[in-house]
């Protein structure tokens, strides 16, 4: 069984490279919206695959991260990355150009990574993340399954190289909550959300 959650968020950015000229040259921002799709053959304790209350603390921060803030390649322009950081308070650095499709790798990893660290406590068994789909527009959206974001094809991307700017790290009930995701860190599913 398959269950989906969304989230949304407002994201500023520049896809260097690509064919649009507006797109490459300008920065721009997009209402992103972010779908998870989560799957197990188990059912817990409440008869669901995953609670959807559980989805708003971790996974929610994470993804609200991006919300308000600006995505930079960390390989652009060096002035470029400078000024972005310099004048806005949040901003995401990646290993990657900040495109839909790079996005919902990053995002996939992200995910990934904090559910298989999360230890459960309602008898949820076998859950994995399915996909990602990031939808950029109202008419295009990149979906990436796990092959895609573990792709070597398609780039490795590590979680040491994503660095998310104070102001935002400030906002998360836990400072340290990205440091400790990539450090293995477990995590526990409260009794009650």
């Amino acid at each position: 069984m398959i269950i989906r959650k969304l989230f949304k968020f407002e994201n500023a950015h520049i896809v260097r490279g690509c064919s649009s000229s507006r797109c490459r040259s300008s920065v721009h921002g997009h209402s992103y919206k972010i779908e998870l799709l989560f799957e197990s053959d188990f059912l817990d304790n409440g008869h669901m695959v995953y609670d959807f209350g559980l989805m708003k603390q971790n996974m929610k921060a994470l993804i609200d991260s991006f919300d308000h803030a600006i995505a930079i390649w960390n390989e652009d322009d060096a002035e470029y990355v400078s000024d972005m950081k310099k004048y806005s308070d949040r901003w995401i650095t990646l290993p990657v150009s900040p495109s839909a499709e790079q996005f919902s790798r990053v995002i996939f990893l992200i995910i990934d990574k904090l559910l298989k660290q999360t230890s459960s406590i309602n008898g949820e068994k076998n859950v994995s993340l399915n996909s990602i789909i990031v939808h950029e527009t109202e008419t295009g959206y990149a979906q990436c399954f796990k092959e895609d974001a573990y792709s070597q094809k398609m780039g490795l991307i590590q979680l040491a190289d994503i660095i998310f700017s104070q102001s935002i790290k400030e906002e998360w009930g836990d400072s340290e909550l990205f440091e400790k995701l990539k450090a293995g860190e477990s995590f526990l599913n409260p009794k009650s959300v």
